[in-house]
């Protein structure tokens, strides 16, 4: 039973109530730990099912192409979850860290860049499950449903260790304006709610925003975790294209993936649209994937973007 007392903070009240529910109401007898931790996460996906979505495929962690400082900000970030229990607990530094005792980290930089897939590495790295937060579903007109969505996440969250992902989170988290009408008064509100939340919070959060300047930053200081996502460069961008192109799919011998990577300044969102639409291309011709097929892929992909020049940037 330790193992599920380390991983899942729940009181009496829902210990009873999962117990119940596994058993149907009789004598728990031969229950395994496997299924009391099924029937917990169930519990947890009941709670959070109205504002968030739990992300049932997560990326290997191995498999993300990232610049070094990024991979070393996420080597912190796994440490601190996973000793999180030695520092606080057995080594006594609850008395030091009174508030902010919670993992929380911002995301940010340009779209496509590996912040949400990153996020789901993380939670599949430590074995536990992401939740991604529907900020329609949080945020209400009515006054006081707002706070009410949010305080159930982030206790839902806090039992179960699991990490909540607010994506796009500078729609909630957003600088505190003047206040020239009743709607302002009200969304600072939140605002301030969402600081003190923080304050005591000590499940796991990760924000993304595409405009981190559009952070609140009282909210920066509260975060232990400020990554930033970069365009990636020409080395990352062929080995990214490498990446995204499977040993199963077949393909021609002039593949020539760091002149794609010189040319074309993508991240790796646009990398795996352009695999995907030249993959579509060549399966319709009935060919394998060649190197003119991933071009015009490329131009679909600026096209689509509204760009003429294919010499910049896509975004």
């Amino acid at each position: 039973l330790a193992p599920l007392a380390a991983r899942w903070r729940i009181g009496p009240g829902t210990i009873s109530r999962v117990i119940t529910h596994v058993t149907d109401g009789g004598a728990p007898v031969n229950l395994s730990s496997t299924v009391i931790d099924r029937a917990v996460s169930q519990h947890l996906e009941r709670r959070l099912g109205d504002v968030a979505e739990r992300q049932k495929w997560l990326p290997a962690l191995a498999d993300m192409v990232l610049p070094s400082d990024i991979m070393d900000s996420l080597t912190e970030f796994l440490a601190r979850m996973r000793l999180h229990r030695r520092v606080f607990d057995e080594w006594g530094m609850t008395r030091i860290a009174t508030t902010g005792r919670g993992i929380t980290a911002l995301f940010q930089g340009p779209p496509g860049t590996g912040k949400t897939m990153v996020a789901g590495a993380l939670a599949r790295e430590l074995g536990i499950e992401l939740y991604r937060v529907d900020l329609s579903r949080v945020m209400s007109k009515w006054i006081g449903e707002t706070e009410k969505n949010l305080a159930n996440v982030f206790s839902a969250a806090e039992e179960g260790q699991a990490i909540i992902l607010f994506d796009e989170a500078d729609s909630l988290f957003s600088k505190r304006s003047e206040v020239k009408s009743a709607s302002d008064k009200f969304a600072n509100l939140e605002v301030n709610y969402l600081l003190q939340r923080l304050d005591s919070f000590i499940g796991v959060a990760i924000l993304t925003t595409n405009m981190g300047a559009a952070i609140d930053s009282a909210f920066k200081r509260r975060l232990q975790f400020r990554i930033h996502f970069p365009i990636p460069d020409e080395e990352q961008r062929e080995q990214l294209w490498r990446a995204h192109v499977p040993p199963t799919l077949p393909v021609t011998d002039d593949l020539d993936f760091a002149d794609l990577a010189k040319r074309y300044p993508l991240t790796g969102g646009s990398v795996r649209n352009c695999v995907m639409r030249a993959a579509f291309l060549a399966a319709a011709e009935d060919k394998p994937l060649g190197q003119d097929y991933l071009v015009r892929a490329i131009r679909l992909e600026y096209r689509a973007a509204g760009k003429l020049s294919e010499t910049g940037p896509l975004e």
